[in-house]
């Protein structure tokens, strides 16, 4: 098949080569191929193939099924066996050109890759040709010539000619017609039954060889075939001619209506801009309150009911909004299980993603929700499942979440989905590899989470749903950290930026202690209100309430009356009353105090212990007399003990029980760093990059080429195989001298094989090399530290060695 192909795209010209390229973004992830043949092994992968088959909408899959139960099918003969015109069948079949799952051969033949062959094991039905089983090692010279008799034709000639007489014979329908007339009694219903329900069925193995029987009939004339004693087969071509000159593949090249009804687009984006707001102010609401209180798990996984309840309820969201965001941050990484507190605690991610500006937070709540692979209200015989939990359907939930989005982005301008069963008719016809039966149940809980982000408004998609929908880059699994590409999406971003531009940044501060926002709140506006108010309502306009209770929770995060009143008045007027309670309430604040102490010293003798409270080099542990026998120190235990111990007092730690215990301390592993290579070939240290504690895979990975251009350079490139022939192993063994041969046959390998290979430098410089070409004394590879060709002298190379 690859050679097939690779033949076919040697006749390309740049722009259908274009085109193949931009349909298959994973032919040209890196390392992007630089030659044809590289192109043609990428093309045909099995798994790449089966991931762009599930792109593909019903006729280009139809098309495919009913080709492969041809034998030499062509588009003509294509469209023939469809009952349909050229016209319906040439736009879908060209479709499936260009993602390179098939292509014309010779006589305008039709070859499909062997990825979509291997899916279809009895396409419509039917099972393997005639030839098949004819040329099977089972059947004998003598079994071929006494089936050729028992349809009245010449038993002599070679083995060929008798079996392409026997095809030609059992393929006619008249003659087949013919045939069965005279067969006994029950045949027809037999053949029908295999024709209809087979290729293969469960048989009486007795039956085929008792004489008079209908199986044994068919079996004789070459109607059923045997594979196993129970098991009976019926042929490709008669089971094509039992249908009836009537019989033709479903086909359906129109996707069907979807109902819609008219909508007002200023009411749509007017919805969106409030929701965008609310969903990024309510995600820093419900983190925040997870860092005080850790979101404990369940033995079975996930968070119970009663915690979203309780989250719910402290934070003044909805209980569905509750679950939707928490696994929306868990996703995202700002939410993570944490084992010292025991529960799920924002991460450092957090800390980040809240100082980024509001569209940039917008987006990567998005671009998690996009890639999560489970619905947080999908009901499951009524009842919701676990949130953060296992979900048994896993990635389905994340394509039918993009089919369905993928088809209201396709509804015109100005319009919504009337009828929920035409919009699921019309993801199934565009996506028909999604179980029908589960698009059917998670369709809701995909529509009513598009609702609660803002992506959907009035039953029609917002600008940012559209803009979501119309992601290029592929966003990964929940468990792929490398979405930048998504986040980062220029259509994403200005969409994120208009949803966000409503949000009101300054209060109404009423003389009744009231703040009163007419308009979806900016994150850091609703923060501060939150820590000094009490929310009363939310909406079109939100109302918050300034009691003793919420300045004093103020005050006892650390604000001073003046700071808070400062941090008020600049986002609104603030009135007499609520500067009177500010100031009143701090006041008050602090009349009790509550000291926390590192450890407690005691010793029965009261002159040690003032000698120990008045000594100079001990100041720095704050120690303080709270009676004659007790002394308190700032500083925790094991560095009390440790200063002690070093001005010469001879101390020992003591447990809550009050028993002596001995500690015995871990040494610390050395902290490693780890070098990374540059492109250019420039070496730095990860601690180059501050605040980055882990290598992400996307940051040192150079963009895909433009598909167009890619097609350029490729067709450039090309050249027939001869010429690289002895050339490569020529170039090697004279200039990689310092390579032992077994190793420079291996770098042959890397250059005309395009095997994954490790080599060592003479500077000591270590890479990971593969699609290697040469030039000149250089290797010019794909380095994988460096996410980029590099060149490499040859002989500079010292070790070669098998990279797996």
């Amino acid at each position: 098949m690859e050679d097939h192909l690779l033949g076919w795209l040697r006749t390309l010209d740049e722009d259908r080569l274009g085109r193949i390229l931009a349909n298959r973004p994973d032919a040209i992830a890196a390392p992007w191929p630089r030659r044809l043949d590289t192109l043609a092994q990428r093309l045909g992968n099995g798994f790449a193939v089966m991931e762009t088959l599930r792109r593909l909408p019903l006729p280009c899959l139809q098309l495919a099924e009913a080709a492969l139960a041809m034998t030499r099918p062509t588009p003509g003969s294509l469209a023939r066996f469809l009952n349909r015109g050229s016209e319906d069948v040439t736009p879908w079949l060209a479709h499936l050109y260009d993602h390179a799952l098939a292509w014309p051969g010779d006589d305008d033949v039709i070859h499909f890759a062997e990825g979509v062959t291997r899916y279809w094991s009895a396409p419509l039905s039917l099972g393997e040709p005639l030839e098949h089983y004819l040329n099977s090692w089972s059947i004998s010279n003598d079994a071929l010539h006494a089936l050729a008799r028992s349809l009245g034709l010449p038993a002599q000639g070679n083995k060929r000619r008798t079996i392409a007489r026997v095809i030609e014979t059992l393929s006619d329908a008249e003659r087949l017609r013919t045939l069965i007339a005279g067969a006994p009694t029950g045949t027809v219903p037999l053949l029908d039954r295999f024709a209809w329900d087979g290729p293969a069925l469960d048989v009486d193995g007795g039956t085929f060889v008792t004489p008079g029987t209908p199986e044994k009939w068919c079996a004789d004339h070459g109607l059923l075939f045997r594979p196993s004693w129970h098991v009976a087969e019926i042929p490709r071509e008669v089971a094509i001619r039992l249908r009836g000159p009537g019989y033709h593949p479903p086909y359906r090249p129109e996707a069907p209506e979807i109902a819609t009804i008219p909508v007002d687009p200023e009411e749509v984006d007017h919805l969106m801009t409030l929701a965008a707001p609310h969903v990024v102010e309510r995600c820093a609401a419900l983190l925040d309150n997870t860092s005080k209180t850790p979101l404990p798990l369940l033995k079975t996984g996930g968070v119970g009911v009663r915690e979203v309840r309780r989250v719910a309820k402290e934070t003044g969201c909805d209980e569905d909004e509750t679950r939707l965001l928490l696994e929306i941050c868990a996703v995202a990484r700002l939410l993570a299980w944490d084992e010292p507190s025991g529960g799920m605690i924002p991460t450092e991610r957090f800390d980040r993603w809240r100082l980024d500006e509001g569209s940039a937070r917008l987006r990567v709540l998005l671009a998690a929700w996009w890639r999560m692979e489970r619905s947080s209200l999908r009901k499951i015989d009524g009842k919701y499942g676990t949130v953060l939990g296992d979900d048994p359907i896993g990635g389905t939930l994340a394509e039918i979440r993009r089919a369905v989005l993928s088809v209201l982005a396709g509804l015109p301008a100005g319009t919504a989905f009337a009828d929920r069963e035409s919009l699921i008719e019309g993801v199934h016809w565009h996506a028909p590899l999604l179980d029908v039966r589960l698009l059917r149940s998670c369709a809701p809980a995909v529509l009513d989470e598009a609702r609660l982000l803002g992506l959907l408004a009035n039953n029609a998609l917002t600008d940012l749903g559209r803009a979501l929908a119309g992601l290029t880059a592929r966003p990964g699994d929940e468990n792929d950290d490398a979405v930048p590409m998504v986040e980062h999406d220029p259509m994403l971003a200005e969409a994120a930026t208009r949803a966000l531009a409503s949000v009101r940044r300054s209060a109404l501060f009423g003389p009744d202690l009231t703040a009163v926002v007419t308009g979806p709140p900016s994150a850091e506006l609703a923060a501060l209100l939150d820590r000094t108010a009490e929310r009363e309502s939310r909406g079109a306009a939100s109302v918050w309430r300034f009691t003793t209770e919420s300045v004093r929770r103020a005050l006892d995060q650390g604000y001073e009356a003046d700071t808070l009143l400062d941090e008020l008045a600049a986002v609104g007027t603030i009135p007499q009353p609520l500067e009177y309670l500010v100031r009143d309430t701090a006041r008050r604040h602090g009349e009790v105090t509550v000291t926390t102490v590192g450890c407690v010293i005691q010793a029965t003798d009261t002159a040690l212990l003032a000698e120990i409270a008045a000594h100079r080099r001990l100041g720095r542990l704050g120690l303080r007399l709270l009676a004659p026998t007790v002394l308190v120190s700032r500083a925790p235990a094991d560095r009390t003990l440790s200063a002690l111990r070093e001005v010469g007092y001879s101390p020992v730690p003591v447990s809550d029980t009050g028993e002596i215990t001995i500690h015995r301390a871990r040494p610390e592993e050395p902290a490693g760093g780890k070098l990374i290579l540059l492109p250019g070939g420039q070496v730095a240290e990860l601690s180059d990059f501050p605040g980055i504690t882990e290598t992400p895979p996307y940051m040192l990975a150079e963009p895909a080429p433009d598909p167009y251009e890619h097609a350029r350079r490729l067709l450039a490139a090309g050249r027939p195989e001869d010429d690289r022939n002895g050339r490569t192993w020529a170039i090697i063994g004279r200039m990689a001298t310092r390579l032992p041969t077994a190793q420079q046959s291996l770098l042959g390998f890397v250059v005309d094989r395009g095997v994954r290979a490790g080599i060592t430098l003479a500077d000591g410089l270590t890479a990971t090399i593969s699609h290697g070409e040469l030039k000149g004394g250089a290797l010019d590879a794909w380095c994988e530290e460096a996410g980029d060709y590099l060149e490499f002298p040859l002989a500079e190379i010292v070790e070669v060695r098998g990279a797996y």
